[in-house]
């Protein structure tokens, strides 16, 4: 795979689909131990994703930002590969349903049922807010 020095390759994949493939500046992932910035030629690395956005900055300097559900980060140096549980664009986001994703789960964690039924409220408030907290930073970006 030859590639100009000056990009690196990202997918995106989740057990269903393939939600990205291009050739970028930088990806910038919210990793194990904290943000991660991702330039061409990075030393290969694995680790593992939080829940959060996943930025790419495409070579056209389009910044694309994704909401990622955790998953697996593989960088090698002319290739990134995200192997998402869940991933979508923020733009894809539907900003009241995760609202009411977030109250929903706030009231299930409020009343203490079953610890499955606490696990999934929990998984459906994180997965909310962060699909809140991607579609705020994407709003920033735009207002620039």
């Amino acid at each position: 795979m030859d590639l100009p020095a000056s990009t690196i390759h990202c997918d995106i994949v989740s057990a269903h689909e393939q939600i990205y493939s291009g050739d970028v500046k930088l990806c910038v992932a919210v990793g194990g131990s904290g943000e991660i910035g991702i330039y061409p030629r990075h030393a290969p690395l694995m680790t593992t994703l939080k829940p959060g956005p996943f930025r790419v900055l495409q070579t056209d300097g389009e910044e694309i930002v994704f909401v990622i559900g955790g998953g697996i980060l593989e960088v090698m140096p002319h290739l990134v590969t995200v192997l998402a549980d869940t991933a979508i664009r923020a733009d894809d986001v539907d900003e009241a349903a995760a609202l009411r994703a977030k109250e929903e789960a706030e009231r299930i964690l409020a009343t203490r049922t079953g610890q499955l039924e606490f696990q999934q409220a929990e998984a459906q408030l994180i997965k909310a807010l962060e699909e809140l907290r991607a579609l705020e930073t994407l709003r920033r970006r735009t207002k620039r």
